[in-house]
Formats: C-alpha cells, sequence, structure tokens
C-alpha cells in the first residue's frame, strides 16, 4: 500500500491552460479564450524572442508574455490552431455577445424592448433576458443554469496534469502561459468532477493500491514509471486535532485560515502550499488540515482565492462549500455555487450581506465587502463575521477596501465590536484591465484603468476598520508575499512597495495603541481562550 506524496500537484486545465472560475462559466470562458489566450498565443508565435527576454524582467512578471523560450513556437502555434477549430462555438458566442452589446447600444432608445428580442443573435436567443435599470440604460442579464446545460458548458475542454514539485518557483503565471507537454508531467482528460480525483489525493493521508490507482486513471504506459515517483510508502505525520476550550487560528499563507474549536473545523480560501522539499519559508501543508473539514468559505471570485488546485485535492476532505451569492446573470460576476456544483462540490451554500448560518457553536455572518473589484458590478464578495460560544469574535475582511466607512458603522451596530481582525492590504493592486480586460465590450482609455484597481485597504482605510470594530489584535494577510503564489498572484515586493509601506504605518499605529498587531507570512497558530 502506498502514499500520495506530498508534493504531488493538481494542475487542472481549459485547453491546457491553468483553470480558474472564468474558464468555468462558458460565457466568460468564452471571452478569455478570445481576448486572452488566443492574443497572447499569437503574440508569442509572432515574435517569440520578445516573450522570452519579458518573462526574465522582474518588472514584466504578471504580464502577457508567454514563459518558452523560442524553440516552442510549434507547439504554441498548434495548440493556438486547434483552440480554433475546438472552441468555434465559444469563439462564435462571443461574437454573439459584441453583436448584442452593439445593438442595444445604438437601437435602443428607451422603448418597450419586446421587440428587441427578435434581434438578438440566434444563437443567443433563449440565454439572455433585456431589462432597462432606473436610468433608462440598456442591457442584458444571462440565464447561466441554461448555458451550463448547453453545448457551451464542453467537459472536453478539461484535463488535468500531475506533477511533482521541488521548489516554490517552478511553475509559470498562470494568466499568461499554457501548459505545454513536458516529460515530469502527465496529462490526463479527465473532467474536475470525476470521483478519481478524490481517490487519488485521498492517499495523501490514506494508503492505497498502486496498481488500482494507475487504472482509475488511465495512466499511459510510458508515463507509469513517472507516475511511481509520485507514491512512497512513509506515513505522513498524524493531524493533532484542536481539543482546547476556545479557538485556534492557523494562518497557511495568503488569505487561507483554518478556525478550529472542539467541535468544528472551518477554513476561509483554501490556497495551500506543498510539503516535501527544502524550502526557506516555513508554512503549513494540507498535512496540518483535518480528516474533515466542516466547511469551507470563500470571500470572492478571484483566482488567488478561489484557487482550483487545491480544493480539487481537498474536495474529498469538504463537507460544505459556503459562497456569497451572485448577482444572478452579470456577465462579469458568474454564479459561483453553480461552478461549484457543476465540477463536483455536492453541498455549496450562497450566503448573502448580513445573512447568517449558525452551527455548532459557532454563528458566522457575511457582511458587506467593498472595493478591489475595479467599480464593477460584482456581488459575489464577502467579509465574514464569526461569532464562537465562547464569545470571541473574529472578522475577514479579504481583499475588501475600505472607500466608504459610513456601511462597516452601520455594520458595527449590529454585529458589535471584534476581538480579531484579519485584513488585506494588497493596496497597490492591477488595473481594472488585468483580469476583466477579456469581458470589457471597449478597451478603456489607459488612465480611467489605471485609476480602477483590484486593491485592497490601504492605511486610512485600513485604520477606519480599527476605529470602527475596536479589534484587540490584527493581522494584516492576504498580500501575496509567500514565495509559493507567485505562480498565482505575479507579486514581488519591495520595502518601497505601496502595500510594505501602508502596512508598515497600519502595524506601527496599532502597535503604539496597544492593539497586538501583525503582517503574516509563511505560517502561524493564534490560540484564545
Amino acid at each position: 500500500m502506498y502514499y500520495l506524496k506530498l508534493n504531488v500537484v493538481i494542475e487542472p486545465l481549459m485547453d491546457l491552460w491553468y483553470a480558474w472560475s472564468h474558464l468555468i462559466s462558458p460565457v466568460t470562458a468564452a471571452m478569455n479564450i478570445k481576448h486572452r489566450h488566443l492574443r497572447i498565443m499569437s503574440s508569442y508565435i509572432k515574435n517569440a524572442k520578445t516573450h522570452s527576454l519579458a518573462v526574465k524582467n522582474p518588472k514584466m512578471l504578471g504580464g502577457p508574455f508567454i514563459d518558452y523560450q523560442t524553440e516552442r513556437v510549434n507547439e504554441v502555434t498548434k495548440l493556438h490552431d486547434e483552440t480554433i477549430e475546438k472552441r468555434v462555438h465559444l469563439l462564435e458566442l462571443d461574437n454573439a455577445l459584441k453583436t448584442l452589446n452593439d445593438i442595444l447600444q445604438t437601437e435602443v432608445q428607451g422603448f418597450s424592448l419586446n421587440s428587441m428580442y427578435e434581434k438578438i443573435p440566434e444563437i443567443l436567443k433563449g440565454y439572455v433576458e433585456l431589462y432597462y435599470d432606473l436610468n433608462n440604460n440598456v442591457n442584458y442579464r444571462l440565464i447561466e443554469p441554461l448555458l451550463y446545460a448547453s453545448k457551451y458548458y464542453d467537459e472536453s475542454a478539461q484535463s488535468i496534469s500531475l506533477q511533482l514539485i521541488d521548489s516554490d518557483d517552478s511553475r509559470s503565471f498562470v494568466l499568461s502561459t499554457p501548459r505545454l507537454p513536458d516529460e515530469n508531467v502527465i496529462h490526463l482528460d479527465i473532467p474536475f468532477k470525476s470521483e478519481v480525483i478524490d481517490e487519488l489525493f485521498r492517499m495523501k493521508k490514506v494508503p492505497g493500491d498502486f496498481d488500482e490507482i494507475k487504472e482509475l486513471l488511465n495512466i499511459p504506459s510510458e508515463k507509469e514509471e513517472l507516475f511511481k515517483t509520485f507514491f512512497t510508502k512513509e506515513k505522513p505525520a498524524e493531524f493533532r486535532k484542536y481539543d482546547g476550550p476556545g479557538v485556534r487560528t492557523r494562518y497557511f499563507g495568503h488569505a487561507c485560515v483554518l478556525v478550529e474549536t472542539k467541535e468544528i473545523s472551518i477554513v476561509v480560501d483554501p490556497v495551500i502550499s506543498y510539503d516535501g522539499y527544502e524550502t526557506d519559508v516555513n508554512r503549513y501543508t494540507i498535512n496540518d488540515l483535518p480528516e474533515e473539514i466542516d466547511y469551507v468559505l470563500i470571500t470572492h471570485n478571484h483566482q488567488d482565492h478561489i484557487l482550483l488546485e487545491t480544493l480539487l485535492q481537498l474536495r474529498h476532505r469538504i463537507k460544505t462549500i459556503i459562497v456569497p451569492s451572485s448577482s444572478k446573470g452579470n456577465l462579469q460576476d458568474p454564479d459561483l455555487k453553480l461552478m461549484f456544483k457543476k465540477i463536483g462540490f455536492k453541498q455549496v451554500i450562497e450566503l448573502n450581506e448580513l445573512e447568517s448560518i449558525e452551527m455548532e457553536n459557532c454563528v458566522i455572518t457575511g457582511l458587506p465587502f467593498l472595493g478591489e473589484h475595479a467599480d464593477l458590478d460584482v456581488r459575489s464578495k464577502l467579509c465574514y463575521h464569526f461569532s464562537l460560544h465562547n464569545g470571541i469574535r473574529l472578522l475577514f475582511a479579504a481583499d475588501s477596501c475600505n472607500i466608504e466607512p459610513k456601511i462597516y458603522e452601520k455594520v458595527k451596530g449590529i454585529v458589535g465590536e471584534v476581538d480579531v481582525l484579519f485584513l488585506g492590504m494588497e493596496c497597490e493592486g492591477a488595473p481594472l484591465s488585468w483580469l476583466y480586460g477579456p469581458l470589457m465590450y471597449k478597451k478603456l482609455e489607459r488612465d480611467k484603468d489605471l485609476s480602477r484597481r483590484l486593491a485592497g485597504s490601504d492605511y486610512n482605510q485600513g485604520m477606519a476598520f480599527i476605529d470602527i470594530f475596536n479589534p484587540k489584535d490584527v493581522f494584516v494577510y492576504a498580500m501575496g508575499m509567500e514565495p509559493w503564489l507567485v505562480f498565482i498572484s505575479s507579486i514581488k515586493y519591495t520595502d518601497e512597495s505601496k502595500a510594505i509601506v501602508e502596512s508598515n504605518k497600519l502595524l506601527k499605529e496599532c502597535i503604539s495603541r496597544g492593539i497586538g498587531a501583525e503582517r503574516l507570512f509563511g505560517e502561524k497558530t493564534i490560540e484564545y481562550v
């Protein structure tokens, strides 16, 4: 009997591109394929040397450059051409959405929209509802469940790759580099919902039969020797469940925190590193999580907070996922509950602002989450307030940017003060186009684009949180500082980086007030009784 090694990585892929939530939902997938993937591949094909030089420049990290040298042009060309051939229906969907938008913006004059349904492009008919807002601006909403039930949701695009990693910086940035074949990687055409993924990753804790899992995964004969190296007979360390009278919180890096009482375990924004190789940064890994996780909480729909490779590895352990409710049809705000159900998560609950879930000796309440979405109408975002049986209150503010403290003043009147505040302060952030550019019908002028950023709270906004909720302890997190996050976030700070300067000021001010304060990095255990 064998265990799966703790440094075996699964990368979920969509047509060989690293899968994140906007590649699952059919319409956002169509627009990312057309306006991100094909454009990046075309640029590389035309001038691979420029790409190979750009990825060596730290200032270009996170840019639209493929992280391969020039010798892989033929493979990228093949992927480019196959994408156009295989995803022709999604490219047609993207064109139809643009056509619909053009029609609505040029032909609608404020009269009844009934006659406009005849002008909807044929392939979109039955998938959209037209409407006016109260300023008579015309728009449409997508009926996402119908799109998931159509040819536009095609599981044949889904696959996984398996590999061993031996360092934190071995993988290319996920938004700009497709995962081409590699001699050290096993690529399998398995849809994300497949339970064989659960069987494989259960073996990180429970030993299994090597030949049986090899057959279940249908490992190609030429990859069998490589697959053998993914396993060991060495039993991993046992997880020690918290059995104290209070609450134990464990920081796993970025925005991932495990909250445990004697009765319950909750993980916020699971983004977990790997074990089994030398590193300068201590970290908790999957081996430091409970055998059963009662709840996973998702704060918002960005790729560094919904990391599918972590979630798929944990799926067999997770009882329930709690997600923020979306706007039900806005292009830029895909339905998270629908997505998770489609990729194999059985129990998914939506939570709205100031709505609570009562569990054994703990009440979790969703709170408003402001900013960080470049002023787009995105509703699938929540802060989370924990009220524990022993009176301890925790607030996870994730990347919320406190641009209107009056909202949180009113929230405080309902939930009261908190003992512990976890606050994201990545306060510079990428411009709107970095993440949402493929969804925009018109390219935004550069100065406007730069003004609308994916940014969390700065010093003043963070101190407003503290003034309102009066915490005893403040932990700055969700900074993307850990070295194993670069392939997701593309962030590398210096002492002069705005996020470091602003968070340093906040920590200094907190300490001067007698408030415990720390910027989290790597791992941290905090117990409260």
